[in-house]
């Protein structure tokens, strides 16, 4: 069966189970764009390559299979750079397939000519170029797997423009099924050995390969050892917040209380998580040369058990399946007094501090908290309006975070956009602010285009207000390069032919949040923030006196 390179590859995607793609189309993968055509696949077509790659990482997180992204060479590759970078930190299953030049025509410095390698091979689990067609099956084929494997990450593959428009005559490649290692018989016994050594442990729980059957698992296993259960950064859909066992998220703006609860467990249980910089508060909460206390981390991908922190006890596997077998362990100790201690401090963690301003920020989300459904999506991106977000929103189940824990800003509204493709009966909701928002505002037209209807909450307080806190703290007085001058978001919403409208006091959003819901497209609301609310327990005022 003799195709061109091009339909040789979509038919490979056809037979992988690929639900679709997203792309910025380019001259360098015309014979891409043209066996897609009659695949039955979908193409996303997006407005920049950033935005295409978050979206496909957000389906990657949602789904746990590769999100599938097409670019062009050079700038189209580099723009998508962002998103691989958010598919590596937050263990993400992804392939970033890149137009390449001709490869006859190699290190020439061709127009647009990038060495894939060395771009991306710090931010990828694996780089690689297809140059004969008849191979591209194979290259597919492992590109998927490595995505899949141990640690989920993202895997670039450049497509030289001659090979996907040569013919070949080459079968489509057959994934074999994958069966899981059973875990050791003693594995559990062995966590649980640990645990009943213990005055104070603490739970962390985090990482890819998560599953409702293992937010089930995991509370059944809390509720049966009475020990608190803490989740990694932007991971709090792990678990009903509501649980009596859960006690909150390490994130950048930790509550106190529980970072002081790090320092005095006596034994780390760490599921899936790879416990790094944001979570110990920059290694600051346990040393790495002496942490002080026990450690048992489980995770999927043996190269991560000691990268950092060496644990007395290391096992290679997913948080999920070892929970599992945790589940309906038998009860080893007694810590619900600790536990109870904990959770009173997540409680009281959760009552609101009053910010300044007509509009208070935890005066909206706590609404939303209280009057989305259950599975509605919440993604968002970077900045300081977001630890309003993870401060105050409970989250109930699992696959209703979508967030970077790379930090990367302009995230959330391509995420949502993704979400809402994927999910339509359910409610998708973006919060961003107004810098970050205006970093990948321009998909908005992609939302438009293939029907996705979010509603995103813009902060506005015209700054880039994370920044400013590091300023203010660091050169005080001192403002540099942190001022922004926004366009009128509501507007720019209506521009698309989307709903947009400002909203400038808190007693006005439910209002507002109704006539967005049923307007039943992409809308924007556009919150008018107070310049004073720099984070949830800090103004700008406090730092200037």
């Amino acid at each position: 069966m003799v195709r061109h390179g091009g339909k040789i590859l979509s038919d490979q995607l056809v037979k992988l189970g690929v639900e679709r793609v997203f792309s910025v189309p380019g001259e360098s993968f015309l014979a891409a764009l043209d066996g897609l055509y009659d695949s039955g696949i979908p193409n996303i077509v997006c407005r920049q390559e950033g935005g295409a790659a978050m979206m496909a990482e957000a389906y990657g997180k949602m789904t746990g299979k590769p999100g599938v992204c097409f670019v062009t060479r050079g700038p189209g590759a580099t723009n998508a750079s962002a998103g691989i970078h958010i598919a590596m930190q937050d263990s993400t299953p992804m392939v970033l397939f890149v137009g390449q030049i001709d490869n006859r025509h190699t290190d020439r410095e061709t127009f647009q000519e990038v060495d894939y390698r060395a771009v991306f091979g710090g931010l990828a689990k694996w780089v690689a170029q297809v140059n004969d067609t008849d191979r591209l099956p194979e290259y597919i084929g492992r590109a998927f797997r490595v995505a899949m494997s141990g640690r989920p990450g993202p895997v670039v593959l450049a497509l030289p423009e001659n090979m996907l428009s040569a013919d070949a005559d080459v079968p489509d490649l057959t994934m074999p099924e994958v069966t899981s290692t059973s875990l050791s018989a003693d594995t559990a016994q062995i966590i649980l050995h640990e645990l009943a050594q213990s005055q104070r442990p603490l739970v962390v729980v985090g990482g890819p390969h998560w599953s409702p059957q293992a937010q089930v698992d995991l509370q059944a296993f809390a509720e049966n050892q009475q020990v608190p259960i803490a989740v990694s950064f932007r991971r709090q859909d792990y678990i009903d917040n509501h649980h009596a066992n859960y006690v909150g998220d390490l994130n950048v703006g930790i509550s106190p209380k529980l970072a002081q609860r790090v320092r005095e467990a006596d034994t780390l249980i760490l599921l899936g998580t790879r416990f790094g910089d944001i979570e110990t508060q920059g290694y600051t909460l346990v040393d790495p040369a002496a942490p002080g206390k026990r450690i048992v981390h489980v995770h999927a991908d043996a190269d991560e058990l000691g990268r950092v922190y060496t644990p007395d006890i290391a096992i290679t596997a997913t948080a999920p399946a070892v929970l599992r077998a945790l589940a309906n362990a038998e009860h080893t100790g007694e810590w619900a007094s600790w536990t109870a201690a904990a959770r009173a401090d997540y409680e009281q963690w959760l009552q609101p501090q009053e910010s300044p301003g007509a509009l208070k920020q935890e005066d909206v989300i706590k609404w939303l908290s209280d009057h989305l459904p259950d599975d509605a999506i919440l993604t968002n991106g970077a900045g300081n309006y977001a630890a309003w977000l993870h401060r105050y929103f409970v989250y109930k189940q699992y696959g209703t975070q979508l967030a970077p824990t790379s930090g990367s800003m302009g995230y959330g509204f391509p995420a949502a956009i993704s979400a809402s493709i994927a999910h339509p009966d359910r409610m998708v909701v973006c919060l961003a602010g107004d810098g970050c928002f205006q970093m990948t505002c321009n998909e908005m037209s992609t939302a438009i285009q293939h029907g996705a209807k979010p509603i995103v909450i813009v902060m506005n307080n015209g700054r880039y207000g994370t920044i400013r806190m590091h300023q203010e703290k660091t050169y005080p007085g001192r403002v540099s390069g942190t001022v922004l001058t926004n366009p009128d978001f509501a507007a720019l919403a209506r521009s698309y032919g989307g709903h947009g409208e400002r909203v400038a006091r808190s007693k006005d959003f439910p209002a507002a949040f109704a006539r967005a819901q049923a307007a039943g497209t992409v809308a924007v609301l556009e919150c008018q923030v107070d310049e004073d609310a720099l984070a949830t327990s800090l103004n700008l005022s406090d730092l200037k006196s």
